[in-house]
């Protein structure tokens, strides 16, 4: 067991899966384990403490969990009681040192295409022939993929701006930010702020693979110390990676600055749309730094297929494509989503979490036949219509007043896609990329993509 653990005593803010593995780990690390959680109905193995029953003197530590506020009353009579405030990105890196030192972490952020790319990297670094695998924000958590027997060679790890904010010790082989778009103001405070959290990934390495077309990373870095490796679609200069032609090469992880090293073809990406292949020269860097061949990046990249609920073909009927991009939770990914198709019957709405949709409507208008709004915050699209593409015919749809969320009835989704039903012609698109999380009326982005899959599956007739 590990001393650094042994006969602490850890208090962990929150039940969700992240407080639960933290906890069993820590316990089975010989640390006394206490859970305090607002959730009535969450469950665990562990004590959990109402908040009115919490006593802070009685633990060593506080560990939180992404998502909760420094300004949370509890975080606050944490800090105030001096006790040490850890996060789980830390503790895993801890662990690590203490069970295979040898074992390295890369990672990754950005507003959008995070889980794809670190997919990729795992897969990647696997076709290399490492024990590779993604974790974070995507999978198991990174406490689960430290602490086990069968160590991995790499961690390729998603990061949020949640968990960048409370992370102070963990260090990475290379790091790799996609994009920095408007997401979680309402949690951060300003745009500012969340861009600071995302750009802070860049303390913990020495090699960061960045999107040269983001003017807000390409600003925001040049005061890093460390090496920056510059990806885009444009022809690379010397130390970028970019596009020559139909080729994605690498003028940066080579010994002679002047040439150019193969990484794959534009046709090996699959769909091949302008981020996709932007994803692709992000992994390949992220490999490249590690040294992996250019032979395993292009096999890998051949092989892979994105994950669910991101611009994934539900159907194709009638000459009309009916496409989930649910994960689409703000403006940012779904004007990837809306620029990639003619003629969109849109899908759009629920919590914007404080985004603003004035720039996604003036981008993207042209491209939409039909908005179908929905949710809560469905007036910030509505408004941004009327004052940018007031001519835009748009659709509100609501509840019915029984809708359960989560239920077995899936009437509310139907009512959607039967609208959908009633605009699309021949070459549109219909493409649910709602621009907003899914909270307030699914239970998750998973949730309401498998919904929609489902009515269009039941209510769309095909050819003949």
């Amino acid at each position: 067991m590990d001393k650094f653990f042994v006969s602490r005593r850890y208090l962990i803010l929150g039940a969700g899966v992240t407080g639960n593995a933290v906890a069993i780990s820590l316990s089975r690390h010989g640390a006394s384990v206490s859970i305090v959680d607002e959730n009535s109905h969450s469950h665990s193995d562990f004590n959990v403490i109402k908040p009115d029953d919490l006593v802070m003197t009685n633990f060593d530590a506080v560990v939180v969990s992404p998502g909760w506020k420094e300004d949370h009353p509890l975080v606050v009579a944490a800090v105030a009681a001096g006790l040490e405030i850890e996060n789980e990105i830390d503790i895993a890196w801890a662990l690590s040192r203490h069970k295979s030192p040898s074992q390295q972490w890369l990672a990754l952020t950005g507003t959008n295409g995070k889980t794809t790319t670190v997919e990729m990297t795992a897969a990647i670094l696997q076709s290399a022939g490492y024990k590779a695998v993604a974790c974070g924000n995507v999978g198991d958590t990174v406490i689960d993929a430290v602490d086990r027997d069968d160590a991995y060679d790499y961690l390729v790890l998603e990061l949020s701006s949640f968990q960048l904010h409370w992370m102070k010790d963990a260090e990475f082989a290379a790091v790799a930010i996609l994009n920095i778009a408007q997401d979680h103001i309402d949690w951060h405070g300003s745009f500012e702020k969340y861009c600071e959290d995302k750009l802070s990934i860049l303390n913990r390495a020495n090699v960061g693979i960045l999107n040269a077309q983001d003017e807000q990373i390409f600003m925001m870095a040049q005061n890093w110390p460390g090496r920056k490796v510059f990806f885009s679609l444009q022809t690379p200069a010397p130390g970028e990676l970019g596009l020559v032609e139909d080729l994605l090469v690498d003028r940066a992880f080579i010994d002679d600055a002047n040439e150019a090293g193969m990484i794959a073809s534009i046709s090996d990406i699959q769909p091949t749309l302008p981020h996709s292949v932007s994803n692709a020269l992000a992994a390949a860097g992220l490999a490249r730094s590690v040294g992996v061949p250019y032979e395993n990046i292009q096999h890998a990249l051949r092989n892979f297929h994105p994950g669910r609920h991101r611009i994934e073909s539900i159907l194709q009927a009638n000459g009309v494509n009916w496409i989930d991009d649910s994960k689409a939770t703000n403006p940012h990914a779904a004007s990837a989503s809306l620029m990639s198709h003619l003629s969109v019957i849109w899908i759009a709405g629920g919590l914007a979490k404080g985004a603003d949709m004035s720039e996604l409507i003036k981008t993207c208008a042209k491209r939409i036949k039909v908005a179908i709004l929905i949710g809560t915050d469905r007036i910030l699209l509505e408004d941004a219509f009327k004052q940018h593409s007031p001519g835009t015919a748009r659709v509100m749809i609501d509840m019915d007043s029984d809708y359960v969320k989560g239920g077995e009835s899936n009437s509310f989704m139907e009512k959607i896609v039967s609208t959908a039903v009633t605009y699309a012609e021949p070459g549109d698109t219909v493409l649910m990329a709602p621009a907003c999380a899914s909270m307030d009326q699914f239970v998750s982005y998973s949730d309401r993509g498998d919904r929609f899959a489902e009515a269009v599956k039941k209510l769309v007739k095909h050819d003949g």
